[in-house]
């Protein structure tokens, strides 16, 4: 069979990972609004560090059980999927560049088209792939990034009724460049962030690659050597896993640079000011000095609770949409 053209190969990269992106972000939703209104309430998120006197003034919320059913009963099961529609448009195409840029990077370092071959580069590459591609995909989908944020935190009563008042909102006040607010601790974070994923998933696929073949040469048996969905999903869960781990602070200051001015309802809490923070140190700085080490790692819970099956999902529906598609077009 013919390897399908550089065109045709790029078209069915960027389909295969914008159907797998939008499946995972609607899938896991619920586990991002309430990271979201972790990450950007400047409280204490734990009912243990309110007993510890960390912080003075009430939380909104404390935990995952309890912010589940606030959210619940104030906002009804649609505010589980508030910034729904910019999460989509930010992560198809996200992930759609995302993948096509990470194919064509992994085919220009092993010299081939076929996936089956990118196994073989250097893990090295695999991590460095990861992390360009991530960059690539970042600076073209980051504006719905940012309101997905805006409206997945603002709560109730509403701020914006629509991403569209959000939108012309942000440019009136902050400009064109307000789209783009918090890129910076963005892209630090993305590289490390797609870097580890990628990486990881590949350095797990070639282990548990590696694992059916001794297993089918200690049972003589002829089997196919390639992996399942069940083991996909596994290399998928660790890699989502690991770098979320890694990367949630510069996420946690990403988010508040997304949400500086935002005139939430003060049941929420305290506001982020508009230009509260300098730079990407300086509220690094802040945020330890005011909230300490957990303030960096608020939402680390549910974050890493939707990282593992969103990295998941994203993997397997990815390499099951990429065969079918290849497939069809071949």
């Amino acid at each position: 069979m013919e390897e399908p053209g550089q065109i045709k190969r790029a078209l069915l990269d960027a389909s295969a990972g914008a159907i797998s992106g939008g499946i995972s972000r609607t899938v896991t939703s619920p586990l991002d609004v309430i990271k979201i209104r972790f990450q950007v309430q400047l409280e204490p998120t734990s009912s243990w560090a309110l007993l510890r006197g960390d912080l003075s003034g009430s939380s909104k919320y404390t935990g995952m059980s309890q912010a589940t059913k606030d959210i619940l009963r104030e906002e009804g099961l649609p505010g589980f999927w508030r910034g729904n529609v910019p999460a989509l448009l930010m992560v198809m195409p996200y992930t759609a560049i995302q993948f096509a840029v990470l194919h064509k990077l992994k085919t220009f370092a092993s010299g081939s088209s076929k996936t089956v071959d990118h196994l073989s580069i250097s893990p090295y590459l695999s991590y460095i792939s990861g992390g360009l591609a991530g960059c690539a995909a970042t600076v073209g989908s980051y504006p719905f990034d940012l309101l997905r944020t805006i409206l997945a935190s603002q709560g109730e009563p509403k701020v914006y009724p629509t991403m569209r008042s959000a939108l012309f909102d942000i440019i009136s006040t902050r400009g064109f460049r307000g789209l783009y607010a918090g890129l910076s601790p963005t892209l630090v974070e993305i590289v490390p962030y797609a870097g580890l994923q990628f990486g990881t998933y590949d350095t797990f696929k070639r282990w548990a690659m590696t694992w059916n073949w001794s297993r089918s040469c200690n049972t003589s048996s002829t089997t196919d050597h390639s992996l399942s969905s069940f083991q996909l999903f596994i290399c998928g869960l660790a890699a989502g896993t690991c770098a979320k781990l890694v990367c949630h602070p510069l996420d946690v200051v990403k988010k508040r640079f997304q949400i500086e001015g935002l005139q939430r309802h003060p049941k929420y809490g305290a506001r982020v000011d508009h230009r509260a923070y300098k730079n990407m140190f300086d509220a690094l700085q802040r945020i330890l000095q005011s909230e300490g080490w957990h303030g960096l790692y608020k939402g680390i819970v549910p974050s890493t609770i939707k990282a593992a099956p969103a990295g998941a999902v994203t993997f397997v529906a990815y390499e099951f949409t990429s065969d079918w598609l290849e497939s069809i077009l071949s």
